[in-house]
């Protein structure tokens, strides 16, 4: 029991799940919704629905800012939920965890805060051709403010990183290497663990976009050694417009504060300021409440169904998608890796992938179409978009039929 919601019993039972997840009964154009599109956000279970309700009917207020009841007890859940995700995450400590509006504004924080005041002309900033624009636009800005220079890893034919040509381009002047932990388009999982000893060898600093691995396994930051790791609330079945830094408690304490404002100041005056400890110091101003709250029931909610179930359901749901999926004649997947999370990109020979996406839209199935924000990984595998399914521990091995047989009816439409 999470929140007063019955959750998944010991046995693994995927309906019984899914009745947690209010969105996944309803139909799309009289069809019931297969949802496959969790790579982009994902649906919130009823823990989450419920503990935000909670909030906002019995104790909406501001945190850290006044001695009333309601404030006391929106602090107290508000730091709650940043003790379950330094749990969740295995951080050392709490005041490791830095609220974030996302991945994207968490890769941000380290990029403006411990980028500008670490990095010199000529310093070097190692990526790699698999990165969400998340991940290489905040370097491009830094290089362009700082003199750093932006080096980029190449990916094989498969979609794995090519690891020997990392290990070439990581030098005396690398000074940052931010990688993906799983990519959003291919589903590669890279080598994390190994790729922050190689980088830490050579004295670089370490941060991994977390945002597709921490929804579906288990993820411990002091056993990778990362010294950042970034993720969002939404695709972790969390609020939209939140998220989390994690962050090494001296690398944080060391960084100056990227935002002025409430929250992140010790004392004001105009002669100067002093700034609050870590995390707070990070966190300017009011923050998203309900959403920190929802999102530590969400983290309670996927480590009540455990995270190694998660995980062994995935592969299940990926495996059959593999399958049906390859034997569809002029379907094309892009991205193989031996290690793989479930996420399959995908192009239709003579198809357009946002045809593909609406036909599939009006059999209840939803995809992702585009280019999923990695425009440069597009180009490397010769296309200007994808469609895309991304699975779920909610989504069924009858849905992954549904989609495959919904593909092969808009082949026929669009042939």
């Amino acid at each position: 029991m999470v929140g007063g919601i019955m959750t998944a019993v010991d046995a693994w039972d995927v309906e019984k799940i899914r009745k947690d997840f209010p969105i996944l009964s309803r139909a799309v154009h009289g069809k019931p919704l297969v949802y496959l599109d969790n790579g982009a956000t994902s649906q919130k279970p009823r823990a989450v629905l419920e503990a935000l309700r909670i909030y906002y009917e019995e104790y909406n207020s501001n945190v850290h800012r006044a001695v009333h009841e309601l404030s006391a007890r929106a602090t107290r859940e508000y730091e709650s939920a940043r003790e379950k995700i330094a749990r969740f995450i295995n951080a050392a400590e709490s005041r490791e965890v830095v609220f974030t509006r996302g991945t994207t504004e968490s890769i941000n924080l380290v990029a403006h805060s411990w980028g500008r005041a670490n990095l010199r002309p000529g310093d070097e900033i190692l990526i790699t051709h698999m990165e969400h624009h998340s991940n290489i636009v905040p370097w491009q800005m830094l290089c362009q403010s700082t003199g750093a220079v932006l080096k980029v890893a190449p990916v094989t034919d498969v979609g794995e990183l090519d690891m020997d040509a990392f290990e070439k381009l990581l030098g005396a002047r690398t000074r940052l290497v931010s990688v993906t932990h799983v990519s959003n388009v291919l589903g590669t999982v890279n080598p994390v663990k190994k790729i922050a000893a190689l980088a830490h060898a050579r004295g670089a600093v370490v941060i991994i976009d977390g945002a597709q691995a921490v929804p579906h396994a288990k993820v411990d930051v002091r056993d990778l050694d990362a010294d950042f790791y970034a993720f969002s609330g939404h695709k972790v079945f969390g609020p939209t417009g939140v998220g989390v830094l994690y962050g090494k408690a001296a690398l944080l304490e060391a960084m100056p504060p990227w935002q002025g404002g409430g929250d992140m100041i010790e004392k004001v005056s105009f002669s100067g300021t002093t700034y609050n400890t870590i995390p707070h110091k990070f966190e300017a101003g009011t923050p998203n409440i309900a959403g920190v709250i929802g999102l530590g029931a969400a983290v309670d909610y996927v480590s009540h169904v455990g995270m190694d179930r998660i995980r062994d359901h995935e592969k299940e749901l990926l495996a059959r998608a593999t399958e049906k999926l390859s034997a569809i004649p002029g379907l094309r997947i892009i991205g193989t890796a031996r290690e793989k999370a479930a996420v399959i990109s995908f192009t239709l020979e003579g198809a357009h992938p946002h045809d593909i996406g609406a036909l599939l839209d009006q059999q209840g199935v939803a995809i992702r179409t585009g280019h999923h924000c990695a425009m440069p990984l597009m180009e490397r595998f010769g296309v200007t978009a994808t469609a895309r399914a991304s699975f779920a521990f909610y989504n069924t091995v009858e849905e992954v039929d549904v989609l495959a047989k919904s593909l092969l009816k808009a082949r026929e439409i669009l042939r």
